[in-house]
């Protein structure tokens, strides 16, 4: 029997969220199959088996969030006997113990006539619901079922008597869906015994009787707001970026770049590139690059702070931001020893580590270990942005769009060129502004004056 853990993504994540069960119980599973899904602050993942066999057991169940190691799933040999899901409660059994009849027994319920053919049945009055959908009276916290913070939230927010509201959840619970509906059903008018009758038309004047009557109102529009929850994700980046604003002082310094020589490299030979790599060119690995010799002159920047500690880190491992598709959040994988690699070896890596990012195949291992991070914002059009630090970083450089615009050049003359600009967010309990600029013109210096013998 082997083990099925809660993986860590990342040095700083201590609990993830299982997501989806990409196979049930009885299912032969290979192993570094795919087997279940996760969500963390870092990073999507699909989860492999760990082993070969017989997924024989579940333990955490789909929505749950754990500490990490925590065993969520056990996996026998081939062909050995499956255990039941642990995470879905049998119902609770009838009452067997006869209750003492009441001193007057309550009169039989009138049956429900059947509809008639070509007619909807009508729906359960209030008296006939099963007892997991019935309301105990009073307030809010007096709903079927437990409530959780969203259910209250809405329920405050959009005043929101709780116990109108049928629940479709486990035991008559009250679901973020269940409220919605009450609202759509509110806004359409669903509830006309409430709606008070317009009062009697005035009695007119003869000559105005003959004016066509006005149109009737129209009817109640569907609410104009919807709630939704944060997803895992979400949340986590959330609260890392308070966390990091709260953590670093932050600050920002701007630098020109002039790109035309790597811009014209890059228009020369990308075509050839392509070709024979099967991928692309870009400037991203251009700027790593400088950016990782930059690294190496100033190796403070490359560190992070420990209480009162300064660590300098031995390698230059430089995170790279993936936006995912559909605004679904970020992750930022690392690219190892990134002072080691060429061009085409950054490019590579910055490739493949985004493909996998946003097709939920990241490594654990490749998310965590950053000592630098680099944001493309530029990417996206951006020409300038403050990017947040990656903590525990002491700074993140951020990438603006390369773009033609008129320069002046030496003799005072106006020339077309390549230009971007470099934001340097870092931590000014550490790095000091005059340092963090010597850092941004050891870059400039690099992409300006391109050339492989350079670095």
């Amino acid at each position: 029997m082997t083990d099925v853990v809660m993986p860590q993504m990342g040095e700083s994540i201590v609990e993830g969220t299982l997501t989806k069960w990409l196979k049930k119980v009885g299912d032969k599973v290979e192993r570094d199959e795919p087997l279940f899904e996760i969500s963390t602050d870092k990073v999507d993942s699909e989860i492999p088996s760990p082993a070969a066999g017989t997924l024989s057991e579940v333990l955490v169940q789909e929505g749950a969030t754990v500490s990490i190691n925590t065993v969520v799933a056990r996996i026998g040999e081939a062909g050995a006997a499956a255990a039941a899901p642990a995470a879905t409660p049998a119902p609770a059994p009838e009452q067997t113990s006869t209750p003492a009849p009441p001193a007057t027994p309550p009169p039989a319920p009138k049956p429900t006539p059947a509809p008639a053919q070509g007619e909807a049945p009508a729906p359960p009055s209030p008296e006939v619901l099963p007892p997991e959908s019935a309301y105990s009276g009073g307030g809010e916290g007096e709903a079927a079922g437990p409530l959780s913070p969203l259910v209250r939230k809405m329920a405050r927010e959009n005043n929101v008597d709780l116990k109108l509201v049928r629940g479709t959840g486990a035991g008559g619970r009250i679901t973020k869906y269940d409220v919605e509906q009450y609202l759509a059903s509110q806004g359409s008018g669903a509830r006309p015994a409430e709606t008070p009758a317009p009062p009697p038309p005035p009695t007119l004047p003869p000559e105005e009787r003959r004016q066509p009557a006005p149109p009737p109102p129209a009817r109640g529009e569907a609410p104009k707001a919807r709630v939704e929850a944060m997803s895992t994700m979400r949340r986590k980046i959330a609260e890392h970026m308070i966390f990091s604003k709260q953590t670093s002082a932050h600050v920002t310094t701007v630098h020109k770049v002039d790109m035309t020589k790597v811009a014209k490299l890059r228009a020369k030979i990308k075509d050839e590139f392509a070709a024979h790599y099967g991928f692309g060119l870009t400037f991203l690995p251009f700027i790593m690059r400088a950016t990782a010799d930059a690294l190496r002159s100033f190796p403070i920047v490359n560190a992070s702070i420990d209480g009162t500690n300064i660590i300098y880190h031995g390698e230059i491992n430089v995170g790279i931001a993936v936006a995912l598709d559909g605004g679904n959040g970020l992750i930022v994988p690392v690219i190892k020893q990134a002072d080691e690699k060429n061009v085409v070896g950054l490019q590579r890596a910055i490739v493949d580590l985004a493909a996998r990012a946003r097709s939920k195949q990241l490594k654990p291992d490749e998310v965590q270990g950053g000592t630098f991070s680099i944001t493309n914002f530029g990417s996206f059009g951006s020409i300038f942005a403050t990017p947040v630090i990656n903590q525990p970083q002491v700074a993140i450089l951020g990438i603006g769009a390369v773009e033609k615009v008129p320069v002046v050049v030496e003799g005072d003359a106006i020339a077309i060129r390549s230009q971007a600009q470099l934001a340097l967010t870092f931590d000014h309990r550490l790095i000091d502004g005059a340092l963090a600029d010597q850092f941004c013109q050891k870059v400039k210096a690099v992409l300006e004056g391109w050339s492989e013998a350079v670095l």
